[in-house]
């Protein structure tokens, strides 16, 4: 009898740890990317926070030249990134490319708002890999625009990735992200 009642408990603990908040993260962590451009530092503090709260795996998306503070000039029509946004086949590249992509089903791309939509690096990134049979979810952060221009744009430029509606993650606590994770699957 003694026996049974080890083996229940052991049986019972194993159940409950396999069910445990931290385990289902451990789970998700496989299949769930964050993938972010950060220019500043700004989005960079809201991926780490996002891929934290969904158990994700984090990926910079790093430009093969970095942005200078003169670059990031948006009142320079000359400024690297007023040249960029104005040319719409501009694709700087990028470094450290990912070799898994294939094993996420939901990957979550981050960028700061620039010019009322996402910088041109973030096509880049998309037309680097095969989204098919994915789910991609962008989020932003902004000093003052809307993400709704950029999502609009991404779901125009490349209609066959299966793009789920995108959010501004300013100021947004990791009550409101764990809310907005689950959501999303």
């Amino acid at each position: 009898m003694r026996k049974i009642i080890i083996l229940f408990t052991a049986l019972l603990a194993l159940s409950l740890n396999a069910n445990s908040p931290t385990n289902a993260n451990q789970n998700m962590k496989h299949n769930v990317l964050v993938a972010y451009f950060s220019a500043s530092g700004t989005t960079r503090g809201v991926a780490q926070q996002l891929a934290d709260v969904a158990g994700a795996d984090l990926h910079e998306i790093k430009p093969e030249q970095p942005y200078s503070d003169a670059d990031l000039d948006w009142n320079d029509k000359n400024s690297r990134s007023s040249i960029e946004m104005n040319d719409k086949n501009s694709r700087p590249a990028i470094t450290d490319k990912l070799h898994d992509l294939h094993d996420y089903d939901v990957v979550y791309v981050g960028f700061p708002i620039w010019w009322y939509t996402c910088p041109t690096i973030i096509n880049t990134f998309i037309e680097a890999y095969d989204f098919s049979g994915k789910t991609v979810i962008p989020f932003a952060t902004s000093g003052g625009s809307s993400i709704k221009k950029a999502c609009a744009d991404l779901k125009t430029s490349y209609p066959t990735v299966n793009w789920k509606d995108g959010k501004l993650l300013n100021h947004t606590s990791k009550a409101e992200l764990q809310k907005w994770v689950e959501s999303n699957h």
